[in-house]
């Protein structure tokens, strides 16, 4: 089975995950490093910067999800929503993925509602603040109000240390 190293140098099998070769250490670098809308975005916008964002708009029974609902593209990466929708493989694999990630880090299943949504309404924000102007509306936005993030656009650097510190106030502070 075909596997993948990860940023600490451990054999990582996407298509059998396996929990203990899941790394906090790995996840904070590889999501400091992976810009967020495939890269079209006006400056560096990081997927780590994200989460810490999304992990201060919910409720505290609900950060710890919010800052790890995009762990799993430490390890598969991501894909574009339109063309996501038409790989039910590729998001059996994810789901598969978020199940293994979940349970590592002791959090409940599924992923609560309140983070799903202001993982959308935060693309309000993301949008108004870092993306182009475009002719034609985004349709799943209809209906969402912004959260009031205001996108710093930290270096990989610096999202690294903040997704890391942030999983320390989260995970061993509470």
């Amino acid at each position: 089975m075909s596997w993948m190293q990860t940023y600490g140098g451990t054999p990582f099998y996407p298509l059998d995950p396996n929990p203990d070769m899941i790394d906090i250490t790995d996840i904070a670098h590889a999501l400091s490093m992976t810009c967020r809308y495939n890269g079209h975005c006006l400056r560096f916008y990081s997927v780590a910067e994200h989460c810490v964002h999304l992990s201060h708009t919910v409720d505290l029974e609900n950060a710890k999800w919010a800052l790890l609902h995009d762990a799993l593209e430490a390890y598969i990466g991501d894909m574009v929503r339109p063309l996501k929708y038409e790989m039910p493989e590729f998001r059996a694999i994810e789901d598969n993925l978020e199940l293994v990630i979940a349970g590592k880090f002791n959090l409940g299943w599924p992923m609560p509602e309140q983070v799903k949504e202001h993982d959308t309404r935060i693309v309000v924000d993301e949008r108004e603040q870092n993306m182009a102007l475009s002719s034609l509306p985004w349709s799943l936005l209809e209906g969402y109000s912004p959260l009031g993030v205001t996108l710093q656009c930290w270096s990989p650097e610096q999202a690294e240390a903040e997704y890391l510190s942030r999983y320390q106030q989260l995970f061993h502070n509470t």
